[in-house]
Parts: C-alpha cells; sequence; structure tokens
C-alpha cells in the first residue's frame, strides 16, 4: 500500500511539473476572406507548398513554434527547416518571416491582408481574425 501511495505521489509530481501547453490558434488579417481553414490548409502555407498568402514564424525557440509545426504539419522543427532551406535553395520560396513573439506576430498579420500567423490563443483580440485552432 504504502508503494502505491509514493507512485501516485510521484506520478501527481511529475505531471505538475509537465508545462502545461498554450491552446495555438491561426490566425489572418480581419480583412482577409477566409473565415476558416483546414489543418491540410494551413500546412501548405507552412511547408511552402502555397505561396497564396505569406507565413509569419515565431522563433525558433518558442515552444509554440514547436508545439505548432507537431499539431499542424505532424513535423519537428529540424524538418522543417530542412525542407523550407531545399525550397529557399532551389528558388522555389523564400523563408515565412520571422517575428519576436505573439504580439509582433498578431501586429504583422494586422498590418498585411496576406499574412497568415500562429499566436497563444490567450493572446487573440480583435486586431486578427482566427482561422484555425491546433488539437
Amino acid at each position: 500500500m504504502h508503494k502505491l501511495i509514493n507512485a501516485g505521489i510521484a506520478a501527481a509530481l511529475l505531471a505538475a511539473s509537465v508545462p502545461a501547453m498554450a491552446e495555438v490558434v491561426v490566425i489572418v488579417n480581419p480583412k482577409a476572406s477566409e473565415s476558416s481553414m483546414s489543418k491540410d490548409q494551413v500546412a501548405q502555407f507552412f511547408l511552402g507548398k502555397s505561396s497564396a498568402m505569406a507565413p509569419v514564424d515565431q522563433p525558433e525557440s518558442a515552444a509554440i513554434r514547436t508545439e505548432f509545426y507537431k499539431k499542424v504539419t505532424d513535423k519537428d522543427a529540424s524538418q522543417v527547416k530542412s525542407l523550407w532551406s531545399k525550397l529557399v535553395f532551389t528558388g522555389k520560396a523564400t523563408m515565412p518571416k520571422e517575428a519576436a513573439d505573439s504580439a509582433a506576430v498578431k501586429k504583422m498579420v494586422a498590418a498585411d491582408p496576406k499574412a497568415i500567423g500562429y499566436i497563444e490563443k490567450s493572446a487573440l483580440d480583435g486586431s486578427v481574425k482566427a482561422v484555425y485552432t491546433a488539437q
């Protein structure tokens, strides 16, 4: 019984030490015609397969970037970086713009009707429009 209680305490401590992942929303300019997008549509822009919208990325070191790419493209950061390097090298695309944080992403997207970005849901406001929530 004592081992069972200790295991339960250890599991609770471990769960408490794991940081909670923020809910990630994909945003566009409020004037954009899109009101919602599928996971695949969003992935097209962030993997360089469509140039209809200009992706705005979070910094490489940001946890939200890792979470976004895992949830939306099913790829990790190194796979995405490698893919973009090939596209840029062959002249098929230019790297996404990189913003300093969610506030900067929001500002860039709000200023450009062709921009698409992602932020924490808690940072969402009326300056941009959410079109997809990463699950």
